[in-house]
């Protein structure tokens, strides 16, 4: 079947930060009189609020049981600010997306709650670059669940096998793309997932705004 449109990830696949998200942590949690706070635990209670308003439930479970007074929602506010200063798209972003839209319905499904997500496209200036634009904080569920794709599928207006899907994490959005019946495209770059076998196509990020119109194409 032919593809009529193509879902994309954000963090990773279209835009990455300048710092690693370690140090922005770091930084955010430094900024806030927050103590340490590690990467790992992060993205464990990242997973568990993927359709929360805001970050603070994430930090409100990472400072939980913790000899702090911290504010969750003001390291919330720090880390949002240390990822919006350090947010970069990836080279010609913006007019590859443009120039996608001219074949293809062109949307983003993106993990996390609503305000951090929404600020990154504000960021990047994004806020009209896709015809359609989902973050899990405003749906019932996140990746890798069936119904967060179940939802792009429905603003797409497009059945899952004529649907691309491209991301960078194996488990998110390759493992849950391919549950959903959509065609997987995986984004590799150093210090990345391995290439998963369940993937379509591997695409480097470097390359995704020259290879990707072709490898639509070969679908």
């Amino acid at each position: 079947m032919t593809i009529r449109a193509v879902g994309f990830d954000l963090d990773y696949t279209l835009a990455v930060p300048t710092r690693d998200r370690a140090t922005i942590l770091r930084d955010a949690a430094t900024d806030a009189g927050a103590p340490p706070l590690s990467r790992d635990a992060y993205l464990d209670a990242h997973q568990q609020h993927l359709t929360q308003e805001t970050r603070t439930p994430i930090f409100r479970t990472l400072l939980d049981g913790r000899e702090s007074d911290t504010d969750p929602a003001a390291v919330a506010t720090a880390y949002r600010e240390h990822i919006a200063d350090a947010l970069v798209p990836i080279d010609n972003a913006a007019q590859f997306l443009a120039e996608l839209r001219g074949q293809y319905t062109v949307g983003l499904l993106t993990n996390g709650p609503r305000v951090a997500q929404r600020d990154k496209l504000d960021t990047l200036g994004w806020n009209d670059a896709f015809d359609v634009a989902l973050v899990t904080g405003e749906l019932p569920a996140g990746k890798p669940n069936f119904a967060a794709f179940e939802a792009l599928l429905d603003a797409l207006g497009t059945d899952a096998a004529e649907t691309a899907y491209v991301g960078d994490d194996v488990d998110a959005d390759i493992g849950g793309a391919a549950n959903a019946g959509l065609v997987p495209i995986q984004v590799v770059f150093d210090g990345g997932p391995d290439p998963d076998p369940r993937a379509a196509a591997h695409v480097e990020r470097d390359e995704l705004v020259r290879r990707l119109p072709s490898v639509l194409d070969s679908l």
